[in-house]
């Protein structure tokens, strides 16, 4: 039987990629370095692994892996010790009933493949891949000991990245149990710091960490979307979880009931703050953070992704010296962004700002901030009531959930506030009827009401690999697109950049309906939500959700894929 050596250079030649004088050389080396013939090739530049990888496989009717795309699930790792992984240069990716499947670079060491047969007991099936992928899958998911190996790759964070917990409560606690020990001990704050480290990183909204039958999964809620990011022992579950409870100023003893906190570290030369939930589960506590990074705050509203035009209006509305304005739209919509960006932009010496949030996400210096508690009675409309005792020329407050907070944030701001908040509504039109129904008087409504905007949150293309592609005229037709320049648009091929989903960041859609006369008799006649809208896109020049999501998938912002899972409801 051919080596895989003889069976490259058989190929390759048969392929016309190598001349003979090129093969003699290839040998040569290899031999004086020891290295592998398809590592010689490869550094030569006669062929790349990839070409290498898809003429093998073909010859060998072997299927080809791209493990750089590929998802391991952490218990197959464990089918096939750490020293045979790296012996043999292979991994195991899946494991169906009593087959293993491995990937590997050398599919004709029939030795390799009968150890591992011996050693797990399973009938073994395999899949080809190319040598650096496998050796990046290796580093990624085999380590000896998940602490020992994250513990080295915190020391190689720089000064400047280094994770400092302001006010950390750890020392102000006088309860001495082994587990309040273990959470303290180096590795443990090393693992959590680096998990908030990586996460900072990958732009992370969210950290879940949640606990499961064989460990603790990390999961990084990037662009809207949840992704894995590490898999801890079940041993070091309870420490790590400990650990951000002490960050979080909690209870470390009560495991029973859900708790909520806060902390704040410094990295980078700047101030995150994180929001923590913890939940009791069947394997333990889940914890969720939420990472409230206040640079995100500082570029305004134009840096929201809004169409000038768009964000033209918002200017125009938050200029006048009274008024209502309404945000709209699901959970998850960038509504407390978008306020946050209003009130950080009015935000000067010369404004008395208040704000009634549950929970108050970013602290801003110049505003004085409620955080509503209604356990003991500081409920929405409560502390909207007293703030108004207050003096206040600006007013936010972050959601209108009943009849009592809406009559009065109405009220407020007919009297000299200017009143910004946010309701849950599909379109803006939505935003008048929820108020109505809440018990305001059509009336109030009109003569409060400056703007209503809905808005939702988009994923752009990722610039590192976008690429063009046609969009089949059929899907065009059936969404009732008719492009100027043909059906050529854009989308995201996936890379590294991008975590291999194509996307790279958010931005803003934004349907805004501004109240004038003509909406305001509408209203006081009680007109049927559709019935405004429609007025407002044929007389006033009103860019639906729909429009401003089309408008930027023809301009290669993003791609009809995340069009249509935005707009759903249009």
């Amino acid at each position: 039987m051919k080596t895989l050596k003889e069976k490259i250079i058989d190929i390759l030649i048969s392929s016309k990629n190598l001349t003979k004088d090129q093969v003699d050389e290839a040998i040569r080396i290899q031999k004086e370095k020891n290295i592998g013939l398809d590592k010689v090739l490869v550094q030569k530049g006669w062929v790349t692994e990839k070409e290498l990888l898809i003429l093998l496989a073909k010859e060998l009717n072997i299927p080809p892996i791209d493990l750089s795309r590929y998802r391991i699930d952490p218990p197959i790792l464990t089918l096939i010790p750490d020293r045979i992984v790296r012996q043999y240069h292979l991994i195991p990716i899946s494991q169906i009933g009593k087959t293993l499947t491995l990937a590997t670079a050398d599919p004709l060491n029939i030795f390799a493949l009968d150890d591992i047969k011996n050693i797990t007991g399973f009938e073994v099936d395999i899949v080809m891949s190319t040598d650096s992928d496998i050796e990046n899958a290796i580093k990624k998911y085999y380590t000896k000991d998940v602490l020992k190996t994250m513990s080295d790759m915190v020391k190689d964070i720089g000064e400047d990245d280094t994770i400092r917990v302001v006010d950390d409560a750890d020392e102000k606690l006088e309860i001495d149990t082994s587990l309040l020990d273990e959470s303290r001990k180096a590795p443990i704050v090393q693992v959590v710091n680096l998990t908030i480290k990586e996460a900072v990183k990958q732009r992370a909204s969210d950290i879940h960490l949640e606990p499961e039958q064989d460990g603790l999964r990390v999961r990084y809620r990037v662009d809207g979307s949840l992704h894995d990011a590490y898999h801890f022992p079940k041993k070091n579950q309870n420490a790590i979880l400990v650990r951000l409870k002490i960050m979080s100023r909690l209870d470390i003893t009560e495991w029973r009931l859900p708790q909520d906190g806060r902390f704040k570290i410094r990295m980078s030369n700047k101030e995150i703050d994180f929001r923590v939930s913890v939940l009791p589960t069947t394997y333990g506590q889940k914890v969720v953070l939420r990472l409230l990074d206040k640079a995100n705050l500082a570029i305004g509203l134009d840096g929201l992704g809004f169409f000038p035009e768009s964000t033209a209006l918002f200017k125009e509305a938050i200029s006048r010296p009274y008024g209502m304005l309404l945000v709209t739209g699901p959970t998850g919509s960038g509504k407390s962004t978008t306020l946050y960006s209003i009130v950080n932009q009015l935000n000067t010496p010369e404004r008395n700002i208040i704000t009634v949030e549950d929970p108050v996400e970013y602290e801003i210096d110049g505003i004085t901030q409620i955080h509503v508690r209604p356990d003991i009675g500081l409920t929405f409309a409560n502390g909207l009531r007293a703030l108004l005792r207050q003096n206040p020329d600006v007013i936010m407050v972050g959601e209108i959930r009943d009849s009592e907070t809406a009559d009065i944030a109405v009220k407020a701001s007919l009297t000299g506030q200017l009143l910004f908040s946010t309701l849950h509504t599909n379109d803006a039109a939505g935003a008048i009827a929820r108020l109505i129904d809440m018990g305001v008087e059509p009336f109030l409504v009109a003569s409060s009401l400056i703007m209503a905007c809905a808005q939702r949150l988009c994923r752009k293309i990722c610039p590192s690999c976008k690429e063009q592609y046609e969009v089949p005229k059929a899907m065009l037709d059936k969404i009732g697109l008719k492009p100027e320049k043909g059906n050529i648009f854009y989308r995201g091929k996936g890379c590294s950049a991008c975590l291999d989903t194509g996307y790279k960041g958010r931005m803003g859609l934004l349907e805004v309906l501004m109240v004038d006369d003509q909406i305001r008799e509408m209203i006081v006649k009680r007109t049927p939500s559709d019935e405004i809208k429609n007025y407002a896109i044929k007389n006033c020049g009103m860019v639906t959700l729909w429009d401003d999501a089309v408008k930027k998938f023809t301009l290669g912002l993003t791609t009809l894929e995340e069009v249509l899972r935005v707009t759903s409801e249009e």
